[in-house]
């Protein structure tokens, strides 16, 4: 590589200061022109910025002086891949080829395919080099995956054959009639995907703090916490489609006639027994986990802390969530003789990482506060089931309409001749579970908002010393209703209450605007029909008085579209106001 001499009528200044810097004083003006150093307080500040902008020789003179590399030495994306020298500079096990491979001296390739486990000290992520690992070794099973399951050669096992062949002493006609299902109704396709997605990506949101795949994302709380909450919302929506669409299926598509004593034929005639049993669980998981705080609040209002359940009176640990913790955390020893630490820090077993003194992940300890609201998270996801379980099971017919299937997937009331059929359709089912999906997913998110930021997320000094972002509050307030509204709603609140003249003011705007808009929704779904439609019958007769009615006659929404318009509001203004109360937060404090 040569080097050439700068251009000589080019007199570069250099100031060497060792100092430490930060973006804090790379953005003062003067820090990269001194002609810029007086600030924006004229209009000749704004030219000289104007000129600088535009000084494209001063941005390319001098690439050697920039880069210290001339651009005609770094190599084009495509070069990396068919020039094998250039990685091997990198990656010596490069320049030997597949040979180690098909020696089977796969153990050539740890320079770049490796199994530490952890996370890189300097950046906070999982390492390149694990991932690379991982990637390989998915794609190997990938590729016997693949021939496992007969498509369109005749390669593999017949779907059709084993589902057929799948009968036990009490499933009857087992699986049979089930591939004609899973191949043709678009609906049950589509229920099965969006169930399966669903749970994936709500699996994803967990990985993403847990093992943060990318660089110096671990220490961006904002967007870690922007990433959990996203996946977490969209995990929970697909899953309530895929309800809506198994509903549907079993609406439009299922034929009684040809899935006769099936397991889906079994299913649907023990539906009383499933949703009943299913409907009990839920009472027990609900007295039992909402009940204990309640017990706690009402101890704590009695002056009796000591009669309470927290981790210092009356504890509950969670045992077996520790013994899988400690499991994990010991694992390299015994499973993966060349890991260096677990699969996640998350589990312990090691010292935290910080990056640039600030926490990337560290062991998460487990107590009775976890304990209790890991219950109320039972609850919320069993009555969620519930409700969506029973639109599906009862999509065709009931006790108290029959003849359900003839009516559709979402009809109105049915009139007081029945005893009163109001919120039966699989529809309405649909709209309810939307609301304890919301319900759950809220708990979910709160619970590791106020977990990470009191016993993960904070600073390290130059000593050693952490210091959380909230102190380690969460083993000891959030084991009260009254601890979760004082401490994490109202205190961490004040971030974005008090936005107002700040840089995060849109967040205190939009957390206003979407409290409007899930107030809003209120309206459709407290008011019946008739109330709306008597207004708008007073309305147009004033209007016809002064001469100025409408050529239509307005008419009010019908239940079903008010309810429908009504939850969207309801979950587009929660949704919202949840995402500026979090941002405002973190972003002010992390």
């Amino acid at each position: 590589m040569t080097i050439r001499s700068p251009e000589p009528e080019v007199k570069i200044m250099v100031e060497k200061d060792p100092v430490k810097t930060s973006f804090e004083k790379w953005a003062q003006p003067g820090h990269f022109a001194r002609n810029l150093a007086k600030g924006p307080s004229t209009t000749t500040w704004i030219w000289n910025l104007h000129a600088d902008a535009h000084d494209f020789d001063s941005h390319t003179n001098d690439l050697e002086d920039i880069s210290r590399v001339d651009p005609e030495e770094i190599p084009l994306p495509h070069e990396l891949i068919l020039n094998r020298d250039l990685l091997a500079q990198t990656y010596p096990s490069f320049a030997k080829g597949l040979i180690p491979f098909f020696t089977l001296n796969w153990s050539e390739y740890s320079d770049f395919l490796t199994f530490r486990g952890g996370l890189n000290p300097i950046t906070g992520g999982l390492w390149l080099t694990d991932t690379a690992h991982h990637h390989l070794a998915i794609a190997v099973l990938f590729l016997v995956a693949g021939h496992m399951y007969r498509k369109n050669w005749g390669i593999g096992h017949s779907t059709k054959e084993i589902l057929e062949a799948h009968k036990g002493p009490f499933t009857g006609e087992g699986h049979k009639g089930i591939y004609e299902i899973l191949t043709s109704p678009w609906h049950a396709q589509l229920a099965i995907n969006l169930a399966t997605l669903g749970s994936l990506t709500i699996i994803v949101s967990h990985h993403m703090y847990a093992m943060p795949p990318y660089p110096y994302l671990a220490t961006d709380y904002a967007t870690q916490l922007s990433l959990f909450t996203h996946h977490m919302w969209i995990g929970g929506f697909l899953i309530v489609g895929a309800a809506a669409h198994a509903a549907i299926f079993v609406v439009r598509d299922y034929d009684p006639t040809t899935q006769y004593n099936n397991l889906l034929d079994r299913v649907i005639r023990h539906c009383d027994t499933i949703i009943s049993h299913l409907n009990w669980v839920c009472i027990f998981l609900g007295f039992h986990s909402f009940g204990l705080y309640i017990h706690n609040d009402t101890m704590s209002a009695l002056g009796r802390p000591q009669d309470m359940f927290s981790d210092t009176p009356i504890q509950l640990q969670p045992i077996f969530a520790q013994w899988i913790q400690n499991t994990h955390a010991l694992a390299p020893g015994s499973t993966a003789p060349n890991a260096t630490t677990g699969t996640s820090l998350a589990w312990g077993g090691s010292d935290l990482v910080a990056v640039a003194g600030k926490v990337a992940l560290a062991p998460i300890p487990l107590g009775t506060a976890d304990f209790l609201v890991h219950h109320i998270h039972a609850f919320t996801i069993h009555v969620t089931v519930l409700i969506l379980l029973k639109g599906v099971l009862f999509a065709r017919s009931s006790r108290l309409i029959p003849d359900k299937a003839n009516l559709g997937f979402r009809f109105p009331c049915d009139g007081p001749e029945r005893g009163g059929t109001c919120q039966v359709s699989a529809w309405d089912h649909v709209f309810l579970g939307l609301f304890w999906m919301y319900n759950s997913i809220s708990v979910v998110i709160f619970h590791f908002s106020w977990k990470m930021q009191s016993d993960v997320w904070g600073s390290v000094s130059e000593q050693g010393a952490v210091s959380h972002i909230t102190g380690g509050n969460f083993a000891q307030s959030s084991t009260t209703i009254n601890g979760w509204l004082r401490d994490f709603l109202w205190a961490q609140a004040s971030q974005v209450i008090q936005s107002y003249g700040s840089s995060l003011s849109a967040y205190g705007l939009l957390f206003l605007g979407a409290h409007f808009v899930w107030a809003f929704s209120l309206m459709f779904l407290f008011s019946g029909r008739g109330y709306w439609q008597e207004l708008i019958e007073s309305i147009v007769w004033a209007h016809n008085k002064l001469k100025v009615a409408p050529v239509t006659q307005p008419r009010a929404l019908s239940i079903i579209q008010g309810r429908a318009v009504g939850v969207t509001h309801y979950l587009l203004g929660g949704i919202a106001t949840t995402w500026a109360f979090f941002l405002a937060r973190i972003v002010a404090v992390g």
